[in-house]
């Protein structure tokens, strides 16, 4: 007797099952990419006049390589870090913008928080998480540590859409970490909140699977980091424990902040 095929409440769990192993996996390090993208080599030359940037460089015109100085000084102001940016063609990400989303927030916050790259919403209002994921950080923020959104800074890792929404490439990211170093320079943070896998691996130096590493104290620079998870992924797994994961991580910031002198509204 043949065995009966599943019911619909059968194939949706094991569907649902099989998208949480997938996004755990891609939490975890393993890249999926969209269709076509595997045609896109990391080492694909960047459009631009100057050698395109290799894995774990930085462009030698915003270098923070010893003995080398920024070219917007040792203590920068956001305005001069956006001046040096400018209209910035240094990686082949500026083919696809319709505009750079440099960042978002007060330019003297005590909490500075890092994505990985904008979205589709932050590529056409310039600004940084402000689509669905974007809407959930700003809840976290308000209603969870009941301080403003504006009283916090916001920026990604690259300053440009990736096209189709991928995990940017090392060499992008390369090219553009020394303008999230200035903006962290001028600002200079309590604390780093890192949302996400890349985020985390690119501050702390080395690849991390995100589960393991968030809620743990690092730094980066001197700066205090705290890893957590991305607010996509929150929507992803909309589960009670991993809400309440990412509310203690923030939690902790806010008080790390505030001990080390931080003017953080109550």
């Amino acid at each position: 007797m043949a065995p009966s095929p599943p019911s619909a409440d059968e194939t949706r769990h094991v569907l649902g099952q099989a998208r949480a192993w997938i996004d755990e996996w891609i939490e975890e390090g393993i890249e999926i990419y969209a269709r076509g993208a595997a045609s896109q080599s990391p080492l694909a030359p960047a459009r631009a006049t100057e050698p395109p940037a290799t894995q774990g460089s930085v462009s030698t015109e915003t270098s923070h390589l010893p003995g080398r100085s920024a070219p917007w000084g040792a203590s920068p102001s956001l305005e001069d870090v956006r001046a040096v940016l400018g209209d910035c063609q240094r990686c082949r990400l500026a083919e696809g913008r319709r505009q750079i989303v440099f960042g978002d927030g007060n330019p003297e916050a005590d909490l500075l928080f890092v994505g990985e790259g904008p979205g589709e919403q932050e590529d056409l209002q310039g600004l940084p998480f402000v689509g669905r994921a974007g809407e959930l950080l700003t809840q976290m923020i308000e209603r969870g540590l009941g301080i403003p959104r504006a009283s916090v800074y916001i920026c990604n890792v690259v300053k440009c859409r990736p096209p189709q929404n991928r995990t940017p490439l090392a060499d992008e990211v390369s090219t553009c970490r020394a303008f999230l170093d200035g903006q962290i320079d001028a600002i200079h943070p309590k604390v780093i909140v890192a949302l996400g896998k890349p985020a985390a691996s690119l501050l702390l130096g080395r690849d991390v699977a995100i589960t393991r590493v968030r809620g743990t104290w690092q730094e980066y620079r001197g700066t205090p980091v705290m890893p957590t998870f991305h607010p996509a992924f929150i929507l992803r797994q909309y589960t009670a424990e991993n809400r309440r994961r990412v509310w203690e991580d923030l939690r902790a910031a806010l008080e790390r902040a505030r001990e080390l002198g931080g003017r953080l509204p109550d």
